[in-house]
């Protein structure tokens, strides 16, 4: 876990190095046509680190610990019609775990598909329907550990070109519960000024020119996973192949620079508030106290 540490900081100092020395000299590009508007090839990687800080349950302290994320994806946008395509690709999801042996989980894993069906303008999709399935696993990969989370959701305007209303839904067949409500509004003050008010990750964002943005936010993460032996000092957190929830709570300050086409770059960092490991069906969970976070982004479109 030290060696990754050191890997992550050196990523961080490395972009925003890379950040800060401007964007490099391009020739002249025709106009995208309209239907060219939107992306097809999409790649994101992102590495997030919480740094450590106590465990807890019921009866009071349960040791600490700190927590590494890894996610890449990558996805590819089929034209149907109009503005309608149908996204599909595949995502890499990790966690590690590091600081007092508790007998919880050290990793948590997922590599599973992407599908989508989306309205997309300007690289921003207003209606979808997506379905992730896949394994969900902490270290063996079995049929019982197959899901299937799914997000739909819809946006339309409630003032022109002003005000915008997001309402969604999303679940799976492991999450507690099983269907949950998501949404709100996205309000642009000015060209510059906006705030997307969008639960599970709402922020507010300026952006002063086309290459820069900088965003307050928070995020609200909750994934299901099936778990192998978990045998921890608690009587009630001793099972067997069962689900576990985990959720982070996060809120903080990012900035975004995407004057190295077709590459964005994204540093940030602030306060995971929770972290939580819930075994909802054994009716028992660890919780964590907050711990400062950082992150780093690189996304490329084609």
């Amino acid at each position: 876990m030290k060696r990754i540490r050191l890997f992550f900081i050196s990523l961080f100092l490395i972009a925003g190095v890379s950040a800060i020395a401007g964007p490099p000299t391009y020739e002249a590009q025709p106009l995208p046509t309209p239907a060219d508007e939107n992306h097809r090839e999409l790649f994101d990687y992102e590495l997030d680190y919480t740094g450590n800080s106590s465990f807890f349950d019921d009866h009071g302290k349960f040791g600490n610990g700190d927590s590494l994320y890894d996610d890449f994806s990558y996805a590819h946008r089929f034209l149907i019609t109009g503005k309608w395509y149908f996204r599909a690709g595949v995502e890499y999801e990790r966690f590690d775990f590091d600081g007092t042996n508790n007998g919880l989980p050290d990793h948590l894993q997922t590599v599973h598909a992407l599908l989508a069906l989306e309205y997309v303008v300007h690289d921003h999709a207003g209606a979808g329907i997506e379905i992730d399935p896949g394994p969900y696993f902490q270290d063996k990969i079995t049929g019982d550990s197959i899901d299937i989370p799914w997000k739909v959701f819809v946006t339309f305007p409630l003032k022109k070109d002003k005000i915008f209303a997001v309402i969604g839904l999303g679940g799976s067949l492991y999450s507690n519960p099983i269907v949950a409500p998501g949404g709100g509004i996205i309000w642009l003050f000015t060209d510059h000024f906006r705030l997307e008010g969008v639960f599970p990750k709402p922020a507010l964002v300026y952006n002063p020119n086309d290459d820069w943005e900088f965003r307050i936010f928070g995020n609200l993460f909750y994934e299901s996973y099936r778990t192998d032996d978990v045998i921890t000092p608690e009587r009630k957190l001793q099972v067997h192949n069962a689900v576990v929830q985990y959720s982070e709570d996060r809120a903080g300050v990012q900035v975004k620079y995407s004057g190295l086409k077709p590459f964005e770059i994204k540093l940030g960092g602030g306060v995971t508030v929770r972290r939580d490991f819930d075994f909802f069906r054994a009716e028992a969970s660890a919780k964590t106290n907050p711990a400062p976070f950082v992150n780093f982004e690189l996304a490329a479109k084609f």
